[in-house]
């Protein structure tokens, strides 16, 4: 263990990642990712388990990426959590909170006929770039 008296103090002037962002901004809070979803859910605080949460996101083959509970509040009086997940499309991460007791409140993400038009759109890229080498 390190003696007090050795204790570095850093001088936050001069720490430029320090003051880049302001600690608790959105930008920071919420960095800029790609392929991302964003949800609201509604839960009494009583019922409020992060693990519980974080299991129905990964049940949805999802990673839990920002887990924020809000001062909002539904007209039921249930507290509003924003999560951020690694998925594209929405929709699986909300059925999956929804099974685990959860009420899905809204959410930001790309529709699925979006990602299933990526697709096709893709395979066509492919197929085309197949037959001129052929």
């Amino acid at each position: 263990m390190t003696p007090k008296d050795n204790i570095i103090r850093r001088n936050a002037q001069k720490d430029s990642l320090i003051n880049a962002v302001p600690h608790h901004s959105p930008a920071r809070v919420f960095p800029h990712l790609d392929d991302v979803s964003e949800l609201s859910v509604a839960c009494y605080r009583t019922d409020f388990s992060a693990s519980r949460i974080a299991h129905a996101v990964e049940d949805a083959e999802a990673n839990l990426l920002n887990m924020n509970v809000t001062d909002r509040v539904t007209d039921r009086g249930e507290i509003i959590i924003d999560l951020r997940v690694s998925h594209r499309s929405p929709y699986a991460v909300a059925r999956s909170l929804e099974r685990y007791g959860f009420y899905v409140v809204e959410f930001l993400g790309m529709n699925p006929d979006d990602d299933d038009a990526d697709t096709l759109s893709e395979r066509i890229g492919e197929l085309l770039a197949h037959i001129e080498r052929v």
